[in-house]
């Protein structure tokens, strides 16, 4: 904690003084409006920043500190779940390097998503306690609150003799109270501001009750409010967990839009110039309410004429959409948000009808089309499309990698286009280089810095100087010696967390990432069953040895993913402890994945495992951050792996499977995943073997579901992809046994990643849908 005090001091003058500035200056400032933000530790990030890590170091040794233990006691911040928490705070990190003016709006969640313990091979979840012993970069500033408001009725009060004013009395309120993080930008150049909010009763204690020994109902007010900045997405397979969700969206929505408008008008006076000084940027539909929010606010608060409030708001939001998976774009019942917030539900209605008067007009008596692109889906039980909404609502809504753009324009948000051409445009993800090279890799750093020139540390353009590199035996053996002592490392952190010995010589073969079907670690666990049928069936045979790490956390309430996570585990325990084996096979699953744990296990990686079934991962970014630190890629033509092929080049990583168009056509036709078993004999017998209960003599039958679902439809094409898989990991163990050309691969796709920061991306948003310069 006097470690991280000392650098905050260095971070608030200049953090107060920006901030200052850019609002006297009427600057147009970025805000983002994220349910995530996977920040992770900052002490390290910070320092760096501000170029005092090596003052740090110097300061501590004569008190017998090591800078590495002290950052290592700081706790992850559970703010997020994976890929689009890690996102929102490289954006936020890059928006600071770049100087763009920003805010980051999100929750202060108390115990984030929850912590993964594996408890005889199941996932177990409990609490983070992240905030156990405080926060020390987070400054609580109790006099910026904002009131929320949920439930209760619409009344309209004429106002003059033409027209009314809707006034909505909500029956329950609570508080949003803000709590400010600094974010600094490389070499300190400028810090933007992270604000989270936390609920808070608007009456903690009903006194009267707990006078007449009602202990718990006097506390219950202040129990349902502060439910909603308890933990980051709740189950909501139940509708309590339903109203949860769309109480924790609303409220940071709500809270943000009331912040920046309030600062707003203080310092520009009219609402009605919002979109010349605010670009308002929604990560993926979660706060897609804020539209209709927005509208309110002008509409009801400000008497802004529903036509201009409308322009002003288009002209304001733009949407990033990052999946076309059905569940990730919300839809909520239409009772349900009739009852919770019945103004914005009238605001909806009146939005959709304006809207289907247009579609109407473009296409006359395409019913069809109605249908398709109402902001209510009549269809499943009236529910409203929040990403059709967001897209609405937005002047620029964007895709996350060409791949998932065009799929965007062609599948979910098809016709929505047709009626808006030009809105849908693409942004690919990008990583800060400073947090995934610089500081998680400084072995790789140093060597980079060496070979490319100092400069590279500030222009990741200058990586593609490594390239000639790649050619020089020296360089590559210093690159390997690099990877060793990473794995090294790794090796002695599985040894202590799980007492397994994993060989650093032994190829790494890493699939770190959010555990779903879609990303397919069943098919690297089908691939680890064949290949260690093969190790016994062979057992002189030459093989390279391999090292399988799997993390990753299922949601609380996806049973098929948590029984994926039983299986690897089930699978490890055969193949760790079989003697014929050896060490030529060994198969960990790291606990409770985060950024932290990614730091140290991505600068290991050999083998970068990115095999979703093509044309349903929107980017990725993990993708990245592993080719970044040298690994090569085994995937499919998926999200950003389609550009990362482009830039690193076909032969330097291992591409398989189905297109996104072979995917779709194979659905359509109900092919089985029976006929691909039936032509693969491996695949055939390792599936025999997890059904019969090999790997679970406990219990049987606990894998004959998951078996049957991939001989049945294969929706994810596990089955249908598996002896291309095969081939392609083939390939990369006979790559692997060419040292030369492993290495020469490895230093090519470190030296081809420049693309990929997320300072490129930012500068794209900024100068193409923000319309916001930097000011370094």
């Amino acid at each position: 904690m006097a470690v991280a005090y000392a650098v905050r001091e260095r971070i608030v003058d200049r953090w107060i003084d920006e901030t200052r500035d850019h609002y006297e200056g009427g600057a147009k400032q970025v805000y983002y409006l994220s349910m995530e933000f996977l920040t992770g530790r900052l002490l390290r990030d910070n320092a760096a920043n501000l170029g005092i890590e090596q003052a740090l170091r110097d300061a501590l040794r004569p008190l017998g500190v090591e800078f590495d233990r002290i950052r290592e006691e700081e706790p992850d911040a559970a703010l997020g779940n994976g890929g689009l928490g890690r996102l929102a705070a490289c954006f936020m990190e890059s928006m600071a390097s770049l100087c763009i003016p920003a805010f980051g709006y999100g929750i202060r969640y108390d115990h984030g998503l929850f912590r993964q313990e594996i408890r005889n091979g199941w996932q177990q979840e409990f609490p983070e306690e992240w905030l156990r012993f405080r926060n020390p970069w987070e400054f609580a500033r109790p006099e910026i609150a904002h009131t929320i408001g949920f439930g209760g009725s619409v009344a309209a009060v004429p106002v003059g003799e033409a027209r009314v004013r809707h006034v909505w009395t909500p029956e329950e309120t609570v508080e949003a109270v803000a709590y400010d993080t600094p974010v600094v930008g490389w070499r300190g150049r400028h810090v933007n501001t992270l604000r989270l909010w936390s609920a808070r009763s608007s009456e903690p204690l009903l006194l009267d009750a707990f006078n007449r020994g009602d202990h718990l109902g006097a506390l219950s007010n202040r129990m349902r409010a502060e439910a909603i900045s308890k933990i980051l997405y709740p189950a909501d397979d139940h509708p309590a967990g339903q109203e949860l969700r769309l109480k924790q969206e609303y409220f940071f929505s709500s809270a943000s839009l009331q912040d920046l408008v309030r600062r707003h008008i203080r310092t520009h006076g009219d609402i009605r110039s919002l979109p010349d000084y605010a670009a308002i940027q929604l990560n993926d539909t979660h706060p897609a309410i804020a539209i209709a929010e927005l509208m309110r606010i002008m509409v009801d608060q400000h008497d802004v004429p529903w036509d201009e409030a409308w322009e002003a708001v288009r002209r304001t939001f733009s949407y990033t959409n990052h999946t076309l998976l059905p569940e990730a774009l919300e839809s909520w019942p239409v009772p349900l948000l009739e009852r919770l917030l019945p103004r914005h539900m009238q605001i909806i209605y009146l939005l959709n009808a304006v809207h289907l008067d247009h579609a109407a007009a473009a296409a006359p008596g395409d019913l069809r089309l109605l249908s398709s692109v109402s902001l209510i889906d009549e269809a499943h039980g009236r529910r409203v499309r929040m990403g059709h909404l967001a897209f609405l609502g937005s002047h620029k809504v964007n895709g996350v990698s060409a791949l998932h753009t065009r799929l965007l324009r062609e599948t979910v948000f098809a016709d929505m286009d047709r009626l808006y051409p030009g809105r849908i445009v693409n942004k690919t993800n990008g990583i800060t280089f400073r947090r995934w090279l610089l500081q998680c890799n400084p072995g790789l750093a140093a060597l980079a810095a060496e070979a490319a020139g100092p400069g590279v540390r500030d222009d990741p353009s200058l990586l593609r100087r490594l390239r000639p590199c790649a050619e020089d035996a020296a360089f590559r053996e210093r690159f390997a010696a690099v990877k060793r002592a990473n794995k090294a490392a790794l090796a002695q952190h599985i040894r202590r967390v799980l007492d397994i010995a994993a060989d650093p010589d032994a190829l790494f073969d890493v699939q770190i990432k959010r555990i779903h079907e879609y990303k397919r670690q069943l098919l690297n666990v089908l691939h680890t069953v064949a290949l260690y049928d093969e190790l016994r069936s062979s057992p002189s045979r030459a093989r390279v040895p391999v090292v399988k790490v799997f993390a990753g956390k299922a949601a609380a309430s996806y049973h098929r993913a948590k029984l994926i996570i039983k299986l690897i585990h089930d699978v490890a325990r055969v193949v760790n402890s079989d003697p014929v084996v050896r060490d030529r096979l060994k198969v960990v699953f790291l606990p409770n994945y985060n950024v932290s744990l990614a730091e140290l296990v991505m600068p290991a990686a050999d083998l970068s495992e990115q095999i979703s079934t093509a044309g349903m991962e929107a980017s990725g970014t993990g993708n990245m951050k592993l080719a970044l630190n040298g690994a090569l890629t085994i995937g499919t033509l998926d999200g950003a792996n389609v550009e990362i092929l482009e830039h690193v080049g076909a032969e330097h990583l291992f591409i398989f499977g189905l297109t996104a168009d072979q995917v779709e056509h194979r659905r359509r036709s109900g092919a089985q995943g029976a006929e691909a078993i039936a032509a693969s004999r491996r695949l055939a017998e390792a599936l025999e073997q997890i059904e019969s209960g090999v790997f679970s003599p406990d219990d049987r039958g606990r894998y004959r579901d998951l078996v049957a679902s991939l001989r049945g439809a294969d929706h994810f094409m596990v089955a249908a992809d598996f002896d291309a898989y095969w081939n392609a990991q083939q390939a990369a163990a006979g790559r692997w046994a060419e040292r030369p050309s492993w290495l020469r691969s490895a230093v090519l796709n470190t030296a081809s990643m420049a693309w990929f920061s997320s300072d490129r991306t930012i500068a794209e948003y900024a100068r193409e849908i923000w319309n916001v310069p930097g000011a370094c």
